[in-house]
């Protein structure tokens, strides 16, 4: 029998590479949390909104043992208020995971712009020890080049807070760069992350719109599944790579998969550490 000596090698090669991976420490960056008793209801939500199945629920249990399968060391964990009246339970719930979890968890709040008193609500976010917000335009069915979202962004601008909003859906006209683009315009010193490359289902447009600002992050949730690696790639560096976070968009994505869509991204040892650790640990200011 004649031994392929080659097959052999790639498959040494290809397994170091995947051992190599599983040491590299890695901090995700989007990550949405439910208290057990609406977990099921809300993973249920999501799915239906974007027409979707996921294996995992929405709890931390699960969170933390999906991340483990790659390497996780730290979760940027948030929720999203469709209503006001949630605003205040759902910074509550956040802010104890990570009282409860202090050295794996970063908390983003959450507001809503139709509150009665933002200003008391992004009060009581920074209390709770929350370092960011987190924002969902078409699930909170607003526009991000609204009045009323140009002054909550004030408010959060004065706190020096970074925001965190999804960005991007060909179905509506909340959150597409065309809303976003007067929002970085205004507040120049504010940080802003924009999930899925700044525009989920829009990727390529959107990072043509948006890849020059200098006051804009990006993460790569919910994105990998439809690029090709050479367009996440392209993506990837046109905003640069100290601009992009990795991420899964837990519960929709399992880290496994998520991470094998990475792998296949032609990028050099260095550009995989600012994007699976690096950009993430300076933003969120992790001590691991």
């Amino acid at each position: 029998m004649q031994i392929n000596l080659n097959h052999i090698e790639r498959n040494i090669n290809r397994n170091k590479t995947r051992s190599e991976i599983i040491m590299q420490k890695v901090i995700n960056s989007h990550c949405h949390i439910y208290p057990n008793k609406i977990a099921a209801r809300a993973v249920e939500g999501i799915g239906d909104f974007y027409d979707l199945h996921m294996s995992l629920n929405g709890q931390i249990d699960d969170l933390i043992k999906d991340g483990n399968k790659v390497g996780v060391v730290h979760y940027l964990i948030h929720s999203v208020a469709t209503v006001p009246k949630q605003v205040k339970s759902i910074n509550e719930f956040i802010a104890s995971e990570v009282n409860a979890h202090p050295d794996l968890f970063t908390g983003f709040g959450t507001l809503h712009p139709d509150s009665e008193n933002v200003e008391k609500d992004l009060d009581y976010l920074v209390e709770l020890g929350l370092k960011g917000i987190k924002i969902h335009p078409d699930f909170q069915q607003f526009a991000l080049n609204e009045d009323k979202t140009f002054e909550m962004v004030r408010q959060i601008s004065e706190r020096e807070l970074p925001m965190l909003i999804h960005t991007g859906d060909f179905r509506y006209n909340y959150s597409n760069p065309e809303q976003f683009k007067p929002l970085l315009e205004a507040f120049p010193d504010t940080l802003f992350i924009g999930a899925h490359f700044g525009g989920w289902s829009i990727w390529e447009e959107a990072t043509k719109e948006l890849k020059d600002y200098e006051n804009i992050m990006v993460d790569t949730c919910s994105s990998f599944y439809s690029l090709s690696p050479q367009t996440a790639e392209d993506l990837i560096h046109a905003y640069g790579t100290d601009k992009v976070m990795w991420a899964t968009d837990f519960p929709m994505w399992e880290s496994e998969s998520e991470m094998e869509m990475f792998d296949k991204i032609d990028l050099s040892k260095s550009e995989r550490n600012q994007i699976l650790y690096e950009n993430a640990k300076r933003l969120l200011n992790v001590k691991v």
